[in-house]
């Protein structure tokens, strides 16, 4: 065979090659021009600084929600399935920054935005959505809030395009005080909470319920502190021993609620802690033994909730997330992206307002736990419980907290028809 030959036949070789890759790319390009565009969700968080931790955690439990309805084929739509998408934005706990990203995330193509950990930048972000709602039809966007719990939002501020998805401050306070009227050793209280409008409702709602359901007990302590600021906490932990009381009440979360326990345990404070959220990122490894039967926390759901369902759902976000400082999953998260996925499917689009139409109708219900949306004030109804902090091993707790060794066991359970409280929220919908 001539040289001559075999070049030609090594060129056509290429050619045909060439050619194949050339239509390969063309098929995918055609592919991707012909696939519907993700669903863009706009998550707005702290995702550095003091409290990073809990935006990390957030974006965890998002994800996974997001690759749940992605891994079913996405959103049956006219037109075609469509997926989810999860963009993070970096609020870096700051109002200003967390407006700076709702604009960005806005011309990016998002029109669902989602933040929780701040009632303050929750606020700011309602306002803002407002405005830009009333301003521009076409571009309108929906808010969903899975920790913002400042009762006003779904009260006096109040807003169509705004959904809560966890319990509100009141809420979850009511569910605390169903525990602590009926521990007759607790006989003082210290109230401490973070200085911003979550904390403070903490604090005005537990002296209120306090009243009602304990006249007896004593309000030893009622003090609020700087968010996110304070390193060294044995000064306050030092009051609050001194102060004899048997029981601390406290809103605290992020490093604030880590630190605050983590100082009482040094100081060798023995009194019992009624909180929001004692039941993860740091704060079990960090009040140690001290806290068996001591610490608790409310949450819409916990991994010991003693039914099969919930253990295979915990199970299963451990065997994706198994790094044990990635422990920390929210039910109500789960049920917000269902809620969410179900409302777009029902209103066949992505427009705001059909999909907000079907939102305020949400009813969902994910590993034996469900909830429904209350249509006049937007705030999500469904049961809570209350864990008290045990060894892992003990009784009710099969389940322990980041490797720490502790896990939650449910010591009460509220049903959504208890749990649920009026609203003083006059909702103004848009005429379309």
């Amino acid at each position: 065979m001539n040289s001559r030959f075999i070049w030609r036949r090594k060129a056509l070789k290429f050619s045909t090659l060439a050619l194949c890759a050339s239509t390969l790319l063309s098929a995918v390009s055609l592919v991707r021009a012909q696939s519907p565009a993700p669903i863009r969700i706009a998550l707005i968080e702290s995702l550095s600084g003091p409290f990073a931790n809990t935006g990390e955690a957030v974006s965890r439990n998002l994800l996974w929600a997001v690759e749940r309805v992605n891994a079913r084929g996405g959103i049956p739509l006219p037109g075609g399935a469509r997926m989810l998408q999860l963009d993070r934005y970096d609020s870096k706990g700051q109002n200003e920054e967390a407006l700076s990203a709702l604009r960005a995330a806005m011309d990016n193509g998002a029109r669902i935005v989602m933040q929780g950990n701040s009632s303050a930048t929750a606020a700011a972000l309602v306002d803002a959505i407002d405005k830009n709602n009333e301003r521009d039809p076409s571009k309108r966007v929906l808010f969903l809030n899975y920790s913002a719990v400042d009762p006003v939002l779904t009260n006096e501020r109040c807003s169509f395009w705004h959904f809560r998805f966890d319990a509100h401050a009141d809420m979850r306070v009511a569910a605390l005080m169903d525990v602590v009227k009926d521990d007759q050793d607790v006989k003082r209280v210290y109230l401490i909470g973070q200085d911003y409008s979550f904390g403070q409702a903490v604090l005005r709602e537990s002296r209120r319920q306090l009243g009602v359901q304990r006249p007896d007990v004593q309000i030893v302590g009622d003090e609020l502190h700087p968010m996110g600021r304070v390193k060294d906490f044995a000064p306050y932990a030092v009051k609050i021993k001194s102060s004899g009381a048997q029981a601390v009440i406290t809103g605290n979360w992020g490093n604030d609620l880590t630190l605050l326990v983590k100082a009482a345990r040094e100081v060798g404070y023995e009194g019992k802690f009624y909180t929001f959220y004692g039941n993860a990122l740091g704060a079990p490894a960090a009040i140690g033994d001290a806290g068996v039967g001591r610490v608790l926390a409310v949450a819409d759901w916990l991994p010991n909730v003693p039914t099969p369902e919930s253990a295979t759902f915990y199970r299963a976000f451990r065997q994706r997330f198994p790094n044990p400082t990635d422990d920390y999953v929210h039910m109500r998260m789960q049920l917000m992206i269902e809620a969410l996925a179900k409302a777009v499917e029902q209103a066949g689009s992505v427009e705001a307002m059909p999909v907000a139409q079907k939102l305020e109708q949400a009813n969902v219900s994910l590993a034996g736990r469900s909830g429904r949306m209350r249509a006049s004030d937007h705030q999500f109804q469904q049961s809570l419980v209350v864990g008290m902090m045990d060894r892992l091993g003990a009784p009710g707790v099969p389940f322990d907290v980041e490797g720490s060794g502790y896990g939650f066991r449910v010591v009460k359970n509220i049903d959504a028809a208890r749990a649920e409280l009026p609203t003083t929220c006059k909702m103004q919908r848009p005429e379309r």
